[in-house]
């Protein structure tokens, strides 16, 4: 799609007020001119989002899914930053996954991007076995409901392992990658143990990790991963990402990854 008609579409899609509901608000992307659709009384996404859009790769021709997908904030950075031939976005809550197919229509990104409503847990008789090339995720951190008043509250569902948890994102991830294909995922470093166990144990095996560091004094509280499907063992661990030269001041990574 041109610029041209990029504006064209976007200038239609802003006469539509069935995109953009009164409760929601239009977020700049900074990536070919895309917005986002977010819903401040739900789940907006976090900088954990967009760190895993510049940490993982698709290819020129590949298909990727993206589990949980919230916003669809993913895929559709995806779109914007890499080759792969299609982008789809799984997302459970109904609510979730028509504003993310409202922010695919705005950026009129249709042909290339897909929102499905399911179950992480059904992914693989949603879509087949051996039916992607790459997964991305950006799961719930928080085990279990405790000290949740509200576990149905859509803030809750994104943060607690409430709907799904990490055993049922590697299981489904396992039965839908093709053999050889990736698997990327952005998590907090206190599960690494468990993380790197159940991944061998459904043969995605790690072989890509860099830590995220708020300030380069501070531990770190991000952590990205890459696994291979049917992988031999051999993991990579990349140089720390600093997010802040000073308080309120991106390092130029962070700026790069944002694309300002």
């Amino acid at each position: 799609m041109t610029e041209k008609a990029t504006a064209e579409t976007k200038q239609t899609m802003m006469k539509n007020p069935s995109l953009v509901k009164e409760t929601e608000r239009l977020d700049e992307l900074h990536r070919n001119g895309y917005y986002i659709i977010q819903d401040p009384g739900r789940f907006c996404f976090g900088m954990d989002a967009v760190l895993l859009s510049g940490f993982a790769k698709v290819k020129k021709g590949e298909k990727a899914l993206d589990l949980g997908t919230g916003t669809g904030i993913i895929p559709i950075l995806l779109e914007a930053k890499t080759e792969g031939e299609s982008f789809c976005g799984l997302e459970i809550q109904p609510e979730s996954a028509d504003m993310a197919a409202r922010s695919v229509a705005y950026n009129g990104l249709e042909e290339k991007v897909s929102i499905v409503t399911g179950d992480i847990k059904e992914a693989s008789s949603i879509f087949g076995a051996c039916s992607f090339d790459v997964i991305t995720t950006n799961p719930p951190y928080m085990i279990g409901q405790h000290g949740l008043t509200n576990p149905g509250d859509a803030k809750a569902i994104a943060r607690h392992e409430i709907l799904c948890d990490l055993e049922d994102i590697l299981r489904e991830s396992a039965r839908i990658l093709r053999p050889q294909g990736r698997f990327y995922m952005v998590h907090r470093p206190f599960r690494l143990a468990e993380i790197f166990s159940k991944m061998i144990e459904y043969h995605i095996e790690p072989k890509r990790m860099q830590l995220v560091y708020p300030y380069v004094d501070k531990e770190p509280n991000m952590v990205l991963i890459e696994g291979l499907r049917g992988g031999k063992s051999r993991l990579t661990v990349e140089k720390p990402l600093i997010v802040y030269e000073k308080p309120g001041v991106y390092t130029r990574e962070i700026y790069d990854i944002y694309g300002y």
